[in-house]
């Protein structure tokens, strides 16, 4: 479906246009009467990133939050 918007309606109406064009419609602006440009839809990226498991891990030790005497030494000057 196409509807047809004059340039001063969809400055003030732009929001609902964008919208409208996100479920589908397609929008025509015109002005003076003479079609200049055309609102539509931007298509969808793809589906949502998956982890490659790039350096092989399958799981996380139950210990991996747990502190370590070496490290902690370091940040209190011991």
């Amino acid at each position: 479906m196409s509807s047809t918007v004059s340039l001063y309606d969809a400055k003030t109406k732009l929001s609902s246009l964008v919208d409208r064009a996100a479920h589908g419609e397609e929008i025509v602006i015109t002005k003076n009467g003479v079609p200049r440009a055309q609102l539509v839809a931007f298509p969808l990226q793809g589906a949502a990133r998956v982890p490659a498991k790039a350096l092989g891990l399958s799981y996380i030790a139950e210990d991996f939050d747990a502190p370590d005497p070496a490290i902690e030494a370091l940040f209190s000057g011991g």
